[in-house]
């Protein structure tokens, strides 16, 4: 071990310092420290060097110049037991620095700023502090290098038990966890850049992201999978569904999480329309539309209340009291809302177990990314964000009904949100039958059409909406036979004129997207 005798200390992070830096000047250590660092210890009545004294070299450039000098650095880099670094130490008249604790500008922080200007976030970009970090951790035998305040009370207790020294496994540890905390802080500044183009391209060639843990979770899917969430540095927004707010409930698990998004992109999608949406392991089981959150709850539930039970409810608009007690009749894993009443929040309190999420929904879609882990690497694409179609095509002889229209653009936004092959059977404000996840789109619009009838449901006049085109006629000849009225799909298959003709005969209305909506 090496007993520190001088410490260099530059923090934007000023937690627990005092007690870090009283206990380095108890133990004789020489304490070096720039700007606002070394005034704010010396206003606690420490004894501290300037770094422009200890260099003999004033800052400049508004203090973007102050640590980067061979003298910083090379007490930093030498290694005390290599006789060449010893000689050139002498004759440069260089001094030994054995600890380093710095935290850098808080780039993060300053992006998540209101009005921010761009001004103020370059100058936000630290360039001494990482290189300070980097050479004492390249150099953590003979030098102890800090960045993270966490780890004070530890190494305090270290120092007073060595009498003034760290042992090489804390030094080394430390290290690591300084080139964790630069690679990520770069990461961030590279994907501001990223997104300044952008908004040419959220794809380039090579992405950069930062995943800081925010808590481990129970388990993953399965119990016997260890899981944890994690939040992407430098891309914060409110609405983001890490940034939920949890009024009620026990701690939620992996398999929530998941079927929190997936209800939640649901209702998203549906923008500023009053929806409530029911989901069952990520798949929605129903979907209403209404005047009111009741009727659109009670609408969602009557496609499938069978799946419901212990599902997920979200809506687009905030949970009243009625709606509340409605919910409350269902065993319901989590509801998740942009706000809920007082008597509504006392309602569903009621329920132990039931987890109540807040989230305020965006005001517009925002692009992302979706990534998926593949084995030795990750599939990225754009988040499929689209929920507007431009360019709508009526192929049939007959035009949709006003009330067909708005029934197929309601469904296609539900279909858009299930497992693919995906089939929804809808009316102009509500789910009929959903079927998904299943090989062919034919197995998927029967099982659409079964649930239906099992619940009481009737398919006669309802749309359809497919998540993409038909290969074959029979898709339209299933869903002829349960009574549909018009069709919704992509449209792009060779077989198109057969499906078109299958429409005519059975007098359907079909309309062309142009876009599909795979989700797998």
């Amino acid at each position: 071990m090496t007993k520190i005798r001088r410490a260099l200390i530059s923090v934007s992070d000023k937690t627990g310092l005092e007690d870090l830096a009283s206990l380095l000047e108890q133990l004789g250590v020489e304490i070096l420290s720039t700007g606002g660092t070394s005034k704010y210890l010396k206003d606690h009545g420490l004894k501290i060097k300037d770094v422009s004294d200890f260099t003999g070299f004033a800052e400049m450039l508004d203090g973007r110049v102050k640590t980067l000098h061979p003298k910083i650095h090379g007490g930093l880099l030498a290694l005390r037991k290599n006789a060449d670094h010893q000689a050139q130490v002498k004759k440069h008249g260089l001094e030994y620095i054995d600890m380093v604790v710095v935290n850098l500008y808080p780039f993060e922080k300053t992006l998540q700023k209101t009005n921010v200007s761009k001004e103020e976030i370059i100058e936000n970009i630290d360039i001494g502090g990482p290189a300070m970090l980097r050479s004492s951790a390249k150099n953590y035998q003979d030098v102890a290098v800090v960045c993270d305040p966490g780890d004070y009370e530890n190494i305090i207790n270290e120092l007073k038990e060595n009498k003034g020294e760290l042992p090489l496994a804390t030094k080394e540890r430390l290290a690591g966890k300084v080139f964790t905390h630069t690679s990520g802080y770069d990461a961030v500044i590279s994907n501001y850049f990223a997104q300044q183009e952008a908004q040419r391209s959220l794809l380039p060639d090579t992405l950069l992201l930062r995943l800081n843990r925010v808590q481990a979770l129970r388990y993953g899917e399965n119990p016997h999978q260890q899981a944890a969430l994690y939040r992407q540095a430098g891309w914060q927004r409110p609405e983001d569904l890490v940034n939920l707010k949890q009024k009620h409930g026990k701690e939620l698990s992996f398999n929530n999480l998941l079927d929190l998004e997936a209800a939640w992109n649901i209702v998203k999608d549906f923008g500023t329309e009053k929806v409530a949406v029911i989901v069952k392991h990520n798949n929605p089981c129903g979907v209403g539309r209404g005047e009111t959150l009741l009727e659109s709850y009670q609408r969602a539930l009557a496609c499938d209340p069978v799946s419901a039970y212990g599902g997920i409810v979200a809506t687009s608009f905030i949970i009243d009291e009625e709606t509340a007690k409605e919910m409350s009749k269902t065993f319901l894993e989590l509801t998740i809302a942009p706000a809920y009443t007082e008597g509504a929040l006392k309602v569903l309190q009621e329920k132990k177990n039931l987890r109540i999420i807040e989230l305020p929904l965006p005001k517009l879609p925002i692009q992302d990314i979706d990534v998926k882990k593949i084995s030795g690497g990750f599939l990225v694409q754009e988040k499929d964000i689209l929920r507007n179609i431009a360019n709508l095509k009526v192929v049939t002889k007959r035009n949709p009904t006003e009330a067909e229209m708005s029934a197929l653009l309601f469904a296609w936004i539900v279909c858009k949100n299930v497992k693919s092959n995906a089939i929804v059977y809808a009316s102009k404000d509500q789910t009929i039958g959903i079927g998904g996840g299943q090989t062919s789109r034919v197995d998927s619009s029967e099982i659409a059409v079964l649930k239906a009838q099992k619940h009481g449901l009737s398919t006669h006049g309802t749309v359809m909406a497919s998540d993409a085109f038909f290969p074959f006629r029979d898709g339209v000849d299933a869903a002829a036979k349960a009574g549909v009225t018009a069709v919704i799909q992509p449209g792009g298959s060779v077989r198109d004129e057969e499906v078109i003709q299958a429409c005519n005969e059975n007098n359907i209305a079909m309309i062309f997207t142009g876009v599909r909506h795979f989700k797998h």
